[in-house]
């Protein structure tokens, strides 16, 4: 076994292969999934390369990451197809060649006896495999994995399809990798800050950040209206790795206080979602500027039902009036973006959905709409039960999508503050 004395662990790079990545026409997701399995089980992805289906370009690709990482994993390049290179590409690096398995043939039979394709030469044609590797067999596809070993580190070869790779790496490769190397425990804590930006979140935090246990990393992670804080540490012991983080989070909560939303690295709609079901609350929406995009994003959480009564997405003037009961007065006196509107439309579907709590949105999301004293990126957000309401006005920005973005993030922040009340 590699004791590998490092604190931080052996390092790893994955190396993508396939000229539909470089183009554009697929995204590849297989290095985001790898890097999160391989982060749990305390391997560091240390870098990720993307390269063409080019002997040269795969060659120069994994003589740079052997020169910097201890594991190198590929995926792509391993179909019955001329343009698929990467075995014989690796019979040049590791100065071998290809020769029949039968295993794999006897592998490739079994899978093509459950499916309705006919078994043809060119799928055949996968069983010959580099001398030099230990072959892995793909219990999902026709490809087999090859693991090489050169000077005490490693290189696997997987198949690009996400489901196979998913599967190989979580059944075979994955489990070698553990009992061939001693990995730290590394640890993630992740922290959702809303209402404050990057900038100023980093000046506020500029003394706990630079008085942080020496084994900690901080990342600031920004998007439209919040900013993920993901303190990250490795240490040998695990059971000290938690107790530093947590010290370290008595005191950013002290720091932080109500501007901060969750703990944890989940959707937000996740969190409200849960935090509704826990309280055995209803919730249902009144959106305008949002034009539903809150109600999309809770319904997108599996089970959301159980908590979620529905929406009315008010645009027009005529529609807040007749669905939502908002009185015309209203409206013509103070404008169907104000405090007034808001609340009414709040509580108008509250009672019409017949739930717990009402959320309702109006705004100018722009880049057209606005009129004197209303600028582009003006909303107003009301949540409210049948006992109290949180109204606010916000300004966003010119940006339209941006605006109905941080207009959701801070009417789910507002539900959570109204719950939490």
């Amino acid at each position: 076994m590699n004791t590998n004395n490092s604190t931080q662990g052996p390092l790893v790079e994955i190396i993508t292969i396939g000229d539909e990545i470089l183009i554009g026409q697929i995204v590849d997701t297989n290095s985001a999934w790898m890097a999160r399995e391989l982060n749990k089980d305390g391997f560091r992805v240390h870098q990720i390369t993307s390269v063409s289906d080019d002997e040269t370009h795969i060659l120069k690709a994994v003589d740079g990451a052997f020169s910097r990482a201890d594991i190198v994993l590929l995926t792509g390049g391993l179909g019955p197809t001329k343009d698929d290179i990467t075995l014989q590409t690796l019979c040049k690096y590791f100065k071998t060649k290809l020769v029949h398995n039968q295993e794999v043939v006897e592998n490739i039979k079994e899978i093509f006896a459950h499916r309705a394709h006919v078994l043809n030469e060119l799928t055949l044609g996968q069983a010959m495999v580099p001398a030099s590797a230990i072959i892995i067999q793909n219990k999902r596809g026709s490809a087999p994995v090859t693991w090489f070993d050169k000077k005490g580190k490693i290189l696997v070869s997987m198949p690009g399809v996400p489901s196979e790779m998913e599967w190989v790496m979580s059944n075979e490769v994955l489990p070698r990798l553990r009992s061939r190397f001693n990995t730290p425990a590394l640890l993630h804590k992740t922290v959702l800050v809303v209402g404050i930006s990057e900038s100023g979140l980093a000046m506020r935090l500029t003394d706990w950040e630079n008085e942080l246990h020496e084994c900690l990393k901080l990342a600031y992670l920004p998007s439209p209206g919040m900013v993920k804080l993901r303190l990250s540490g490795f240490l040998p012991d695990r059971h000290e790795l938690e107790n530093i983080i947590e010290a370290e989070l008595v005191k950013l909560r002290v720091i932080l206080e109500d501007s901060i939303l969750a703990e944890e690295d989940s959707p937000v709609e996740e969190i409200i979602g849960r935090l509704l079901k826990e309280k055995g609350l209803w919730l249902a929406t009144a959106e305008s500027c949002t034009g539903g995009n809150i109600a999309h994003l809770i319904t997108s959480v599996s089970g959301s039902s159980a908590y979620f009564a529905g929406s009315i997405v008010a645009y027009q003037n005529e529609v807040k009036i007749q669905e939502l009961g908002v009185s015309s007065e209203t409206i013509r006196d103070f404008g169907a973006v104000s405090q007034e509107t808001v609340e009414e439309m709040a509580e108008g579907v509250r009672k019409k959905l017949k739930t717990d709590i009402g959320v309702a949105v109006s705004g100018i999301a722009g880049p057209t709409g606005a009129t004197e004293g209303k600028p582009v990126g003006t909303v107003w957000i009301c949540v409210c039960t049948q006992d109290k309401n949180i109204t606010r006005k916000f300004q966003y920005g010119q940006i339209r999508k941006r605006n109905i973005d941080m207009a959701t993030l801070s009417a789910f922040s507002m539900i959570k503050e109204l719950i939490e009340e």
